[in-house]
């Protein structure tokens, strides 16, 4: 009788990202029940986690959103503009809608609270490795997920003329447009070529004249006037 080959199931590589340990133990030792997953990396802080993904380039990174030096939405951020292969998952204690806008904005594939099942974040991981978008409570198509986002950001507020019209100086609408990408403020003064302070004053201003109290609350607003455009969300198949 002739020996047929053995197929060798091809694993799903992880990264996670958490500092508190005793959650990040429990999320490891549920990965590793899955025999079609691979935990190849774990971290406890924002720029080790994404160390790691630069050098093992997973095709799954978990990831915290408040870390110690740099968030969860920065790590998902570098790691789009950067293009690398990895797909974020944003974990969070709690569920906030200008966030969960902001992660997808910036790249994210997934977006859950930490009250998730066990059972239900596995499959939202199997999910998002076949090309979907998930929440806690929902898994989403490509075209669902802009769907999805054009209705957060757009609003009710786009049939009304008058909310158009925008407050805003042209330098800072441009400080807000690369808010939108994700920049920091070193980030900002070194594209508009304008020092750090200035571009603290711009933001100072904005937020006045916005009447919001933080760069992601500006954002959002912005997007439901229809002042800026949001980046466009784009599938890549592995």
């Amino acid at each position: 009788m002739e020996n047929l080959p053995v197929q060798i199931q091809k694993k799903t590589s992880l990264v996670i990202i958490d500092d508190h340990p005793f959650f990040r133990q429990g999320l490891e030792d549920v990965l590793r029940l899955e025999e079609d997953f691979e935990i190849i990396g774990i971290a406890s802080s924002g720029q080790e986690g994404l160390s790691l993904i630069r050098k093992l380039r997973p095709q799954i990174g978990i990831t915290d959103v408040n870390l110690p030096d740099l968030n969860g939405l920065m790590v998902v951020r570098n790691v789009t503009q950067e293009h690398l292969p990895t797909r974020m998952i944003l974990l969070t204690a709690y569920d906030d809608l200008s966030q969960k806008v902001l992660a997808f904005l910036s790249g994210a594939w997934g977006y859950c609270t930490k009250d998730i099942q066990p059972i239900d974040f596995v499959e939202r991981i199997r999910a998002v490795i076949r090309g979907f978008y998930i929440f806690s409570d929902e898994i989403l198509s490509p075209d669902e997920l802009r769907h999805w986002l054009a209705c957060q950001t757009n609003g009710a507020d786009q049939c009304d003329s008058l909310a158009q019209i925008s407050p805003l100086s042209p330098r800072e609408m441009e400080v807000l447009s690369l808010l939108t990408l994700g920049q920091s403020n070193k980030e900002i003064a070194h594209q508009m070529g304008i020092s750090h302070q200035t571009v603290k004053n711009h933001l100072a201003s904005l937020f006045r004249k916005l009447g919001v109290d933080d760069r992601t609350q500006a954002v959002l607003y912005a997007l439901q006037k229809g002042w800026i455009r949001m980046p466009t969300v784009e599938s890549e198949d592995y």
